[in-house]
């Protein structure tokens, strides 16, 4: 990564040259542009089913969503909603709906109504598309509205089926003339520190992100056509359909679709289909290093191990490493409104990278680290928000002109809200989030910093770190524990062990222990739950 102090700032850039990105063209284009290459070899294979598709199958079946779409009324820029789990119908109802310019909004099937409302409100949903166990939640929605629900199984009362979009013939999909910066994926932020927004994704940013990624002679993530890429990771997700589906789709790489995480399932598939690639989150990985049963499969064939949404520590990544040894293993680092930073361990041609380092930010684009109080660009080696700016980036925020402008300012620059660092060897660190950090009488505690330490104990399964109000210092970080299978560790035990390593301002005020903790599907702590328990635990 070259860093040059352009007028006063200081500015970083890959390590990996500029690449030639055709970002003028629509997403789908984009992705199956290299169809003819490999139409015959397997795109998707589903797990629960055991069915493949081809590249050639997809590429079809996906037209002709796009003419069932035109044949339901849905018009150009009409946004449908995707309510649904990982399946071969999420990846046709997405590019289908790209191919016949329309928008597609995301959410976890677990929402409640509530939650579904508000976000189809917001996004204003033309159509839902989701399983039949789902169709009652969006059912009141959809009558008081006049929307159609699509399922992809059987066909609750008032509800069409699926085959309903992929019975039209493909020729029937209109001409639509696709502007680069038309929005395309329309997801909502997780919220964990503020209300949910609308992300506006558009065809340039999605094809600059896959780009970077995975264009070029040396891709910054080596994937091709013999890979088996696992796709566990919800597809609702960004990480999922951004890192996974699309760049898989480009290089013409088999998805195999996995629809809930089973830590045994999860190793019988692996042996199964020889998974070479294996994007994964933290909770997965300390699953993968604490399980006994990982002896009695053969899971050799990864070669590569992708972890995001969470830091990971260095002591579960040796641990990863031990239990997977034919596999690299690295950090990407990104958000729901952009892709930042990726591990050039990834590339084609590999760098030797640092263990708990995100990589360095993606080629075509340039990062900043600045002082949140000042502005102040920094140099190396000093913390501060990172800020990220390219054509990756989001257009803004649905309908909200003032979030948009507090995140992305006038010189293009999107502020992140994470704290970070970028060392001597141009790699970037994340410390933590901006708004997490906890304050002890003006020393900052970073909570994942703790957390690292905490799972890193044989007898801590899951932790959480959150601030907690004290009269003399402010705030203290105190400690929720998911305690191992038949631990009794003790809150002494715990505090002990975290004091042993650290500075007398992060040691822990307090443990709660707890069956859970509550996460998000990309693997983030819900701080904002943990919060919420501590002041059930503690209510003064």
């Amino acid at each position: 990564m070259e860093a040059n102090q352009d007028g006063h700032e200081f500015i970083f850039r890959s390590s990996l040259p500029d690449i030639n990105i055709p970002n003028h063209l629509p997403l789908h284009t984009y992705c199956f542009e290299n169809l003819s290459n490999f139409k015959d070899g397997p795109c998707l294979i589903n797990a629960p089913t055991g069915r493949v598709y081809t590249y050639a199958q997809v590429h079809l079946t996906c037209r002709k969503v796009a003419a069932g779409l035109n044949k339901l009324g849905i018009q150009q820029g009409d946004v449908i909603m995707l309510l649904l789990h990982n399946s071969p119908e999420f990846v046709f109802a997405f590019l289908g709906a790209s191919f016949r310019g329309a928008i597609t909004t995301t959410a976890n099937p677990f929402f409640t109504p509530a939650e579904i409302a508000k976000q189809a409100s917001a996004s204003k949903t033309r159509l839902f598309i989701t399983q039949a166990v789902y169709a009652e939640k969006v059912k009141n929605f959809a009558l008081d509205k006049d929307i159609k629900i699509i399922t992809i199984d059987t066909t609750p009362e008032g509800c069409l089926h699926f085959s309903e979009l992929t019975r039209v013939h493909e020729d029937e999909i209109p001409a639509v003339k696709i502007n680069p910066d038309d929005v395309v994926a329309l997801p909502f932020s997780s919220g964990t520190t503020g209300l949910p927004k609308g992300v506006m994704l558009t065809h340039k940013s999605l094809v600059t992100s896959v780009a970077q990624h995975v264009g070029g002679d040396n891709p910054n993530i080596y994937f091709h056509e013999r890979d088996v890429i696992l796709c566990l990771l919800p597809l609702f997700h960004i990480y999922s359909l951004n890192c996974i589906l699309l760049c898989s789709l480009r290089a013409g790489a088999a998805i195999l679709i996995m629809q809930k995480f089973e830590i045994l399932p999860l190793m019988e598939l692996v042996e199964k289909y020889s998974v070479t690639i294996a994007p994964f989150v933290p909770p997965i990985i300390l699953a993968i290093a604490k399980t006994p049963d990982i002896q009695k499969y053969d899971l050799s064939s990864i070669r590569m191990v992708i972890s995001g949404a969470a830091p990971m520590g260095k002591k579960l990544e040796d641990a990863v490493r031990d239990r997977l040894p034919n596999a690299k293993l690295g950090q990407g680092y990104g958000m729901t409104e952009t892709v930042l930073a990726l591990n050039l361990a990834f590339a084609k041609e590999p760098w030797e990278t640092k263990s708990g380092a995100c990589g360095t930010v993606v080629r075509n684009a340039e990062m900043k680290i600045v002082d949140p109080e000042t502005g102040t660009s920094l140099p190396r080696n000093q913390s501060g928000e990172i800020c990220i700016r390219g054509s990756q980036i989001m257009k803004g925020y649905l309908n909200d002109p003032e979030a948009t402008k507090r995140t992305i300012d006038k010189e293009g620059w999107l502020h992140t809200g994470d704290i970070g660092y970028i060392d001597e060897d141009n790699e970037l660190f994340i410390v933590d989030r901006l708004k997490e950090l906890i304050k002890y009488k003006g020393f900052q505690v970073a909570p994942a910093e703790l957390e690292a330490m905490l799972i890193s104990h044989p007898n801590i399964s899951d932790a959480a770190v959150v601030p907690m109000k004290d009269e003399a210092a402010g705030e203290v970080p105190v400690a929720f524990i998911v305690r191992s299978n038949h631990s009794n560790i003790t809150e002494d035990e715990i505090k002990q062990f975290i004091s042993k390593q650290v500075v007398f301002y992060k040691r822990l005020a307090r443990v709660f222990f707890v069956d859970t903790i509550p996460k998000a599907p990309s693997g983030k702590i819900l701080r904002k739950d943990v919060r919420a328990k501590l002041a059930a635990h503690v209510p003064n």
